[in-house]
């Protein structure tokens, strides 16, 4: 079981002296989602404090995150003899910021057992998963004929969006959607559901049991 507490920050727990709990995300592009982010986190009572942002490569994200006073790092695999030692590296850079967890958004790199066993990891999907993990979901769902396809956030595994399901939202096909419209409508919910979740499992805690997330428990 994985549990990330909620609780009262301290002085040398990690979190913020007004109660704000630290996280980590971790980018490799535009950063749109980030952006989400950092604007919620302008507020008290989001309760999310983003204690360092992340990339695999220099991007539009990281930007974001020093114009916002963010301290930003960027740890490229290019760098590393093989993806192990690169996943050691970005885990010890994760660390260093102190996060009670770790969000992904829009990061492009499947993360290797030293990151996903040092905290739990946040990502979503512009799918409804179990349908249509990958790169391609939002192609994938239209080009299969649904009449309803959506976002998800979910727990990061060792899989390619496999992990337990957190919280997801539908958005509606409609006849004429090319893959770029129904994306964009997805965008919206997605931003919204991260943002919402986020928050929630910084305030109140939350537990991986099995294929089960459960807010409120850790």
């Amino acid at each position: 079981m994985t549990t990330a507490a909620a609780s009262e920050p301290t002085s040398d727990d990690g979190g913020d002296a007004d109660g704000a709990v630290p996280v980590v995300v971790l980018v490799s592009g535009s950063g749109t989602l980030l952006q989400a982010l950092i604007d919620a986190a302008a507020d008290p009572d989001y309760g999310v404090h983003i204690a360092a942002v992340g990339a695999d490569r220099p991007c539009r994200g990281i930007e974001r995150a020093e114009l916002a006073g963010i301290p930003a790092f960027v740890c490229r695999p290019a760098d590393f003899t093989d993806r192990a030692a690169w996943d050691v590296a970005l885990a010890e850079h994760v660390a260093a910021a102190g996060p009670r967890f770790v969000v992904t958004a829009g990061f492009m790199r499947i993360l290797g057992p030293a990151t996903l066993g040092a905290q739990p990891v946040v990502n979503t999907h512009p799918a409804l998963l179990p349908s249509f993990p990958g790169a391609h979901g939002v192609r994938d769902a239209l080009a299969y004929g649904v009449k309803v396809t959506g976002t998800t956030c979910h727990v990061v595994d060792a899989g390619v969006d496999t992990g337990p399901i957190i919280e997801q939202r539908v958005v509606a096909v409609r006849g004429d959607d090319t893959e770029e419209t129904l994306h964009e409508r997805i965008k919206v919910q997605e931003r919204d559901l991260l943002v919402e979740t986020v928050s929630r499992l910084a305030r109140e805690g939350f537990a991986v049991e099995g294929r089960r997330v459960r807010i409120g428990q850790g």
